[in-house]
């Protein structure tokens, strides 16, 4: 688990990519058209990490989020994906003060809205 650490007036900080990918989940679900965010990789093998629905990696300090999503049948898919992109980078950076360099979006399939656990 990498973690993005920070030095406060108090003490430290330091936040989890795992925590960043929550982030940027719920943030790409805020988003109409959004249907699920998905890693595409059946239940009894997604047990084994085998392809998380995001990924974030850390550079010197910046972020790289790459989400796997699943749109709504009747959205406009590229208006859709680049909501995603805006509210999940900004989410990030509102959050926890980490940039985001970009978030690069995955349309894994359509779908309905469904039971979104990870």
């Amino acid at each position: 688990m990498d973690m993005e650490r920070s030095q406060l007036s108090g003490g430290s900080l330091q936040i989890s990519t795992e925590v960043l990918a929550k982030i940027a989940r719920l943030a790409a679900l805020e988003v109409s058209g959004i249907a699920q965010v998905t890693s595409d990789v059946p239940k009894h093998l997604a047990k084994t990490n085998l392809q998380r629905p995001v990924t974030v990696v850390m550079k010197d300090g910046i972020a790289e989020v790459t989400i796997r999503l699943y749109v709504k049948y009747d959205c406009a898919v590229r208006t859709a994906c680049a909501k995603v992109q805006e509210n999940v980078k900004n989410t990030i950076q509102n959050m926890t003060g980490i940039t985001v360099s970009k978030v690069n979006v995955i349309v894994a399939g359509l779908g309905e809205e469904a039971n979104n656990e990870e």
